[in-house]
């Protein structure tokens, strides 16, 4: 069986921001409601969406009256839309709504009223970069732990509809057929109603507690090891995780207790090499570029996060899991030939009780390195992260 994962992560940072040409101001507040701050004063804009119904109050005063009618007459203010993003490589663009690049004093201004949340903009920019890295060797402190499964039913909390009080027609009502009529039909109107939310009540219970039967059973089917159950729910739950990086996943259940898995890693050309700072001065993020030995170190404990992550997950699928067979490889060029060809890190065997060792409400002080060296390994590497190919472990080599 194959399962594929794919997932991106894309750095999307912004900050909007509205100057007027009188005044350099500003809009702040939810929609329906802003403050707009300038020479003229400071003014609450409020409005309800939809209706083009608002209204403009003065909060507080600009310039004096007698100041204004010194000055020349000030043209209507013009209102500039600014996008600030910065990219991967920690540079600040500030752009209009068009999407082109403003005027330096546009800027400057920007700075001046906006700094504050320009420089969170940026700090908050520079902490996504670097937990993007971080995050490539934390992926084993979300394996699950090596527990049976069970199976809760929530209960069907729909309330039961009420039955309707059957209405009888008052002491001048049942001298006029026409009002004795009309009370009948109401008192049919309401069975009936009444009738068929009781059957959509029935239906929806009926339904609950088939699902509740379908997930016990199916759970039972893991819990005992069942094949088929197990190939189903580990293939779900390998997909459901949020790879970083590309990684490809082939695995079965050759016999019984027994799970071996193939993983095609990500190359260590697509690891992040970039690490960010703040200075604490100015508006700029620095982004520095990663050494080699870094980016190596960084690709070892990646590659070690994935393999523990897979293990573990297959443990969590069924207590009927006793042995785990995982070998990973990546594409490389043969030296010889420059022919691209699977290379394999390393490969491990865990049994169940070895596995339960692990502490697993203390991960994040895991070295998820180290850790697998505590089970039979087979992996040529040095401390600074650089592989040599190894001979995996076959599936004859199963306990």
């Amino acid at each position: 069986m194959t399962v594929r994962f794919r997932k991106s992560i894309k750095l999307a940072t912004g900050l909007r921001m509205n100057l007027s040409g009188s005044g350099l101001s500003w809009s702040l507040g939810p929609r329906g409601a802003s403050v707009g701050i300038g020479k003229r004063g400071t003014y609450l804009n409020t409005g309800i969406p939809g209706t083009g119904l608002y209204a403009r109050e003065k909060l507080s005063g600009g310039a004096s009256s007698s100041a204004r009618s010194s000055l020349s007459p000030t043209p209507s203010a013009t209102t500039f839309t600014l996008t600030v993003s910065i990219d991967d490589d920690g540079l600040l663009t500030f752009k209009d709504a068009q999407g082109n690049l403003v005027p330096e004093w546009q800027i400057d201004a920007a700075k001046k009223q906006q700094g504050d949340k320009i420089k969170a903009l940026i700090q908050d920019t520079c902490d996504k970069l670097n937990e993007q890295v971080e995050a490539l060797g934390k992926i084993h402190e979300y394996t699950s732990p090596p527990k049976p499964h069970i199976f809760k039913p929530m209960p069907f909390a729909e309330p039961l509809p009420i039955q309707p009080t059957t209405k009888e027609p008052g002491f001048f009502c049942r001298w006029f057929e026409s009002c004795v009529a009309k009370v009948e039909a109401t008192n049919k109107r309401e069975a009936d109603q009444y009738t068929a939310a009781l059957h959509a009540w029935n239906q929806k219970k009926t339904a609950h507690q088939a699902a509740n039967e379908t997930e016990t059973s199916f759970l039972d089917r893991l819990n005992s090891g069942d094949i088929e159950a197990i190939e189903q729910y580990f293939g779900a739950v390998l997909q459901d995780i949020a790879w970083p990086k590309e990684t490809l996943v082939t695995f079965e259940i050759p016999k019984q207790g027994i799970l071996a898995a193939d993983v095609d890693l990500p190359e260590i050309e697509n690891m992040p090499n970039k690490t960010a700072s703040v200075p604490q001065r100015g508006y700029k993020l620095s982004v520095k570029e990663m050494g080699h030995t870094q980016v190596q170190k960084l690709y070892m404990r990646h590659v070690h996060a994935i393999g523990f992550r897979i293990a573990g997950e297959a443990f969590a699928t069924s207590p009927k899991i006793e042995q785990v067979i995982l070998s990973t490889y990546s594409q490389r060029p043969d030296k010889a030939t420059g022919q691209i060809q699977d290379e394999y890190l390393y490969s491990v065997k865990i049994t169940r009780d070895e596995w339960h060792s692990i502490n697993f409400e203390n991960l994040e002080q895991l070295d998820v390195v180290d850790a697998l060296a505590r089970f039979e390994l087979r992996r040529d590497m040095t401390k600074t992260g650089v592989f040599k190919p190894i001979q995996p472990f076959d599936i004859e080599d199963a306990a």
